[in-house]
This record gives C-alpha cells, sequence and structure tokens, in this order.
C-alpha cells in the first residue's frame, strides 16, 4: 500500500506542475542570421565578398617541388667552378588579392607571401609582392615591367622586385605606363638610387607588341627592350632584343641581348618550347660573347597539377672558363 500511494502522489505531483505550465508556449531558440559567402563575378573568376562588405577577395597559389640540376656547383655569373651539383626544393605561395568599385574606379589590393622549404636557401617567410592599385594607378613592391620574358625557360632578359609608383593606362588596343622604381643600387654613394621605366604595348590581331625602356638615375645608363608574339601554327612565337648602354639595374648582362622561342601545343595536355638566346659583348666587353640552347616540356597532369622539365645548355665566356655547360630541373606544381 505505501508503495502504490507513493506512485499516486507522485502521478498526481508530475500533473500538477504540468497544468501549471500548459498556458506557456514552447519557443524554440531562433538561430543567428548567417550570411552566406557570394561569388563575385564582377572582376574574374574565382573572387568572392567578404561577408560583411562589398570587397571582393581571392586566394589563389600554389606548392612547387622541385629538383635543379646543373654541371656547374653554382649555376651564377662569373662562375669558375666544375664540379656538378644537384638541389631538391619545395616552395610554398599564397596569394590574397582584392578588389571593389568606387566613383575613381576599382580599388585592388595585392599581397603574396612565399617561402622555400630547403636547408640550402633561405626558408624564412617573405613578401613576394605586396602592392595597391586604384584603376591605373599602381604602388608598392612586386615585380615591374622587365620580369616578364617570353614563352619558355631559356631567356634571361632582365628581372626587377621593387618598391615602385606610377600610372598604366589604356587606349583600346593600347597600353602605357610609365613608373618610377627605386632601384637596388648597392654601390650607389648618394640619393640617386632610383630610375624611371616606361612601357607601351598593343595586341593587333595575333600579334602582340611590347616596347620598354628604363634609365637607371646613379649609374645614368639604360636599357631598351622589344617582344614580339605572335599565334603560329599550334603554339605561340616570340622574339625580344635587349640594348643597354652600361652596366645599370634593369639590364647589364651584355650590351645587346636577342632571344627567341616556340611554344608548341602538342596537345591538350603537352606543350613543348625550344629556345635560343645570344649576348653580345658581355660584360661591356668587346670580345665577350655567349649563348644558350634549351627545351622545356610541361605536362598537364590533371586540373591544377602540372610537371615541368627544363633542360638548357650555355656557352659564355664569362662563365665556367668559356666552357659549355648543362643545367635544368624537374618541377611538380599543385596550383590552386
Amino acid at each position: 500500500m505505501n508503495i502504490k500511494s507513493l506512485l499516486l502522489g507522485s502521478a498526481a505531483a508530475l500533473a500538477a506542475v504540468s497544468g501549471a505550465h500548459a498556458a506557456d508556449a514552447i519557443v524554440a531558440a531562433e538561430p543567428e542570421p548567417m550570411e552566406y559567402v557570394r561569388v563575385c563575378d564582377a572582376f574574374g573568376a574565382g573572387y568572392f565578398y567578404i561577408p560583411g562588405s562589398e570587397t571582393c577577395l581571392k586566394i589563389s597559389g600554389y606548392v612547387r617541388f622541385q629538383v635543379d640540376m646543373s654541371e656547374l656547383l653554382n649555376d651564377s655569373d662569373n662562375v669558375s667552378a666544375t664540379a656538378g651539383n644537384w638541389n631538391a626544393k619545395t616552395r610554398g605561395l599564397v596569394t590574397f588579392a582584392t578588389k571593389s568599385d568606387t566613383e575613381l574606379g576599382a580599388l585592388g589590393s595585392t599581397i603574396t607571401v612565399r617561402a622555400w622549404g630547403d636547408q640550402s636557401s633561405s626558408s624564412s617567410l617573405e613578401i613576394d609582392e605586396a602592392f595597391l592599385t586604384l584603376g591605373g594607378f599602381r604602388a608598392g613592391y612586386g615585380y615591374n615591367y622587365w620580369d616578364n620574358g617570353i614563352v619558355g625557360e631559356t631567356d634571361a632578359l632582365g628581372s626587377n622586385r621593387i618598391n615602385q609608383i606610377g600610372y598604366e593606362a589604356t587606349f583600346g588596343a593600347i597600353k602605357a605606363g610609365l613608373f618610377v622604381d627605386e632601384l637596388n643600387n648597392t654601390t650607389a654613394t648618394n640619393n640617386d638610387t632610383w630610375g624611371v621605366e616606361g612601357q607601351i604595348s598593343g595586341a593587333f590581331g595575333p600579334v602582340k607588341a611590347y616596347l620598354l625602356g628604363g634609365y637607371d638615375v646613379d649609374k645614368e645608363e639604360g636599357a631598351i627592350r622589344g617582344i614580339l608574339s605572335a599565334a603560329v601554327g599550334p603554339g605561340t612565337l616570340e622574339g625580344a632584343v635587349v640594348y643597354s648602354s652600361g652596366t645599370n639595374a634593369y639590364f647589364s648582362t651584355s650590351e645587346w641581348a636577342f632571344a627567341a622561342a616556340y611554344e608548341a601545343k602538342i596537345n591538350d595536355k603537352i606543350k613543348v618550347t625550344p629556345g635560343f638566346q645570344y649576348w653580345d659583348k658581355l660584360g661591356f666587353v668587346d670580345s665577350a660573347n655567349g649563348w644558350k640552347a634549351g627545351v622545356a616540356v610541361d605536362y598537364a597532369i590533371t586540373k591544377g597539377f602540372a610537371a615541368k622539365v627544363s633542360a638548357q645548355y650555355t656557352d659564355r665566356d664569362d662563365k665556367n672558363n668559356g666552357d659549355g655547360y648543362w643545367a635544368g630541373y624537374f618541377r611538380l606544381q599543385r596550383s590552386f
């Protein structure tokens, strides 16, 4: 009887509590509002709106594994070592690019960071590029016009990664740009470590042309470069010529340089690019000349994953006591 009474009493108590709250509605917690990522197609593929803003962001980059091989101990200018070497290294690079519309045009910024995973080179994280743009205006740190070469891996036509400020305007198929550069002149004894570069380029059907000039204020020397590119057959044929008045930050390898390459698209996965370059008056010495010939093969393994093999033969009077040597690399790269 005691157990029965206890059970009946408990049931009555529960009923009373339930009845007391019967009039209260059951309210489920309302979820927090969520803003889904929106695609931003105003500036090309890959951009999306940063949540809560009208700024578009694109994240891209790659992971690269590469094995360099050379008959020289160190493949750099004025090297006389004859011992061969090889070096495996891995590189990671990430680019953050932003774009937004303003009353003055598209406002953009780019930050690229990279690092090598290799004991024989700097493995620390570094800024590869960091610059801002507004319409055709650009200011910041990065690669300038001289870094653009021709197809393939044979040519060496100048390269600068510097701080600069300038403007590039577009007139239909024609582009013209003018920039003031902070040059990396380590021998300067005054404040004239700067230069001016300008390029005009145009596309005329299957032909593209680039005319570039740079003047080093500290050295009081300059260089001029022209590049022609044309779609020929199953690929692209490109040629370049460089003239330098003397040692300067834009091009100081030789007085004259000539280069040509043809990128042949064999099929959807394979490209083969033979190339050739000739230097006249290396180091601005009348009797010093040189040449380089080689081929690069690109293979698209699958979307976003590719392999490249480069083999180059160089014979320069200012390298390895004038004897020719082989150099090249094997590369695997996952791009995103």
